[in-house]
């Protein structure tokens, strides 16, 4: 792994991580929302995360081989919870069906703000990953001085 290829993968994770923070930011958003349809009722989103090889000499990013194993980070995609949605008695409540009942999204919010102190945390670190190799590249350049 080359001193530049540290940018790649670190560049990687912090486009991954700001993926997972923006859908524990949309799931916090919606954690209260209601809607008179059950099926419209908002859902918890997770994104799927993968590891991959970083663009080399080839430029296949999706080839791993023994070199590349583990070089970068990829958001295969975002996927719905199926976790059952949580149903609160409220007879009051405008949008409550037949029997009383209001479907809240499935959204626990300790979980997301866990993820959200987890994913600001991995970014941090991929930043200190990145000015310590800026670090090193710099000193590289003042060895023949």
């Amino acid at each position: 792994m080359s001193l530049l290829s540290i940018f790649d993968v670190s560049g990687s994770a912090m486009s991954a991580e700001t993926v997972r923070l923006n859908t524990t930011a949309s799931n916090l958003a919606n954690a209260q929302s209601v809607t008179s349809n059950f099926a419209d009722t908002y859902r918890a989103r997770h994104p799927v995360f993968a590891t991959h090889g970083v663009a080399g000499g080839d430029g296949d990013a999706g080839s791993l081989d023994e070199n590349d194993q583990g070089r970068g980070v990829k958001v295969l995609g975002i996927v719905q919870s199926n976790a059952p949605l949580q149903m609160r008695y409220e007879p009051d409540h405008p949008l409550a069906n037949k029997d009383r009942y209001v479907a809240y999204p499935n959204v626990n919010v300790v979980q997301e703000m866990a993820d959200m102190i987890s994913a600001t945390r991995a970014f941090q670190m991929n930043v200190e990953v990145l000015n310590s190799a800026k670090n090193l590249a710099e000193r590289v350049l003042t060895l023949g001085q």
